[in-house]
């Protein structure tokens, strides 16, 4: 029995090793002379591999599609990783938020693990290759046509990722693959992914940010980022960053991936979500009483770079604090708490996951089957499934790889002894 798969990032070199402990004969194949392009890079070179939250948590930080994934995360859960690289000579460990990591900070040493089992595995690796379409023969495939000739099995596996950093390989050349045999991709959107900034909104008017400029590089802490798009208003509250061109950090990532469909997207920043309107007022009145200007208070209410910042919007700064009037207070407060920027999201190719791929509704949420295609099976990012940041997308690339490999494996298994039978029973 012959399983083929194609692509070696975590969803494609799981599916193969678990094939190859059910007896297949598996030849894995991937367009990089490396494989595990994307882990490398994850986590900031770090590799957070999955996350230790429970399974109802764990379910709660995937955006779309999140019932698809149950069976696939129950048959190779979180804790299932865990074991399985601890196996293999990995240490992790366990970080805020439930995430982990190889103890070492080194996402090498996860594609290490991978490569040797592999090759422990018996499992045929092919780097180099570049996949272009599959040979189909009375409805099923055949083989997969590649830059070095057409290689034959009797299950194939699609694990080509999705758009999302097409230097690691992840280019969305899968989906044309899946296409040409008659499966649905959800068109494609960038997810975790940071925002550019377009205009800024203040209570005096709207500045296009190529005249108002960011505080580059500032890290806020604490503070609440809400998103404004098709009529709905979604909050995160923690960290972000002004970039050179918009606004990034933790909670903008989250935000992008639930606003990547929206036509229009409008940002709220809450530079004091712990205090009120009323209760920020009455502090600010009671600060207000010296005779020091606007813009030298500033910075007790604010990073030192944001407050100089605001400071350039505001067209009274240069007022002493005790002559701002209540309207000057109350249109202060409100850049305080709810300062504005029509915002757009990076491109694909920067974010860090992609949102889209092939249908769930043509999948076998059990087995990861075709249900166009008998011999054909999906695991990782091609599939119309994202998730937050934190280990979780990671976790569903291994989890689908291994239900893939595995009813591959088993499916292949099945049609070879079915021929065996009819073979032995002509003669």
């Amino acid at each position: 029995m012959r399983v083929v798969v194609i692509g070696a990032g975590p969803a494609g070199c799981m599916a193969a090793i678990t094939a190859a402990s059910l007896g297949a004969a598996v030849t894995l194949v991937d367009g990089n002379e490396k494989i595990g392009r994307k882990l490398y890079i994850s986590g900031k070179g770090r590799c957070n591999v999955t996350n230790a939250a429970d399974f109802n948590e764990f379910i709660e930080k995937i955006v779309r599609n999140p019932k698809f994934v149950y069976g696939a995360l129950k048959g190779f859960s979180n804790a299932d990783t865990q074991k399985f690289f601890t196996a293999r000579g990995v240490p992790l460990k366990t970080e805020r938020g439930g995430r982990v990591f190889p103890a070492s900070d080194k996402a090498a040493d996860i594609v290490d693990a991978l490569f040797n089992e592999l090759k422990r595995s018996g499992v045929c690796l092919k780097t180099g290759v570049k996949a272009d379409k599959f040979i189909t023969d009375q409805g099923k495939i055949s083989a997969i046509a590649t830059s070095k000739g057409l290689i034959y099995g009797d299950a194939f596996i699609l694990a080509t990722g999705g758009k999302s950093y097409p230097g690691t390989g992840a280019d969305g050349s899968g989906y044309a693959i899946a296409r040409a045999v008659g499966h649905t991709v959800v068109e494609p959107k960038p997810a975790l992914s940071a925002f550019i900034v377009d205009t800024v909104k203040t209570p005096f008017g709207s500045y296009p940010v190529s005249e108002c400029g960011l505080p580059v590089g500032v890290s806020l802490k604490n503070i609440a980022l809400t998103a404004c798009y098709d009529g709905k208003r979604r909050s995160e509250f923690g960290e972000a960053l002004f970039t050179d061109d918009g606004i990034s950090g933790p909670v903008a990532l989250t935000l992008s991936s639930y606003v990547n469909r929206a036509e229009k997207v409008v940002l709220s920043l809450d530079m004091k979500p712990a205090l009120d309107e009323k209760t920020l007022d009455l502090r600010l009145q009671r600060e207000f009483v010296s005779n020091k200007r606007l813009k030298n208070i500033l910075p007790d209410l604010l990073p030192h770079s944001v407050a100089n910042w605001y400071a350039r919007l505001l067209p009274y700064s240069e007022k002493a604090v005790n002559s701002v009037t209540k309207e000057e207070r109350k249109n202060l407060i409100k850049m305080l708490k709810g300062m504005e920027f029509a915002v757009s999201l990076k491109p694909i190719e920067e974010a860090i996951v992609t949102s889209g791929g092939i249908k769930t509704n043509e999948i076998d949420p059990k087995t990861m089957r075709s249900k166009t295609v008998s011999n054909l099976y999906f695991a990782g990012e091609i599939i119309d499934v994202d998730a937050l940041t934190g280990g979780y997308n990671i976790q569903i690339a291994l989890s689908t790889g291994y239900a893939a490999g595995k009813n591959a494996a088993n499916a292949a298994n099945a049609a070879n002894a079915a021929n065996t039978d009819d073979t032995e029973k002509t003669n």
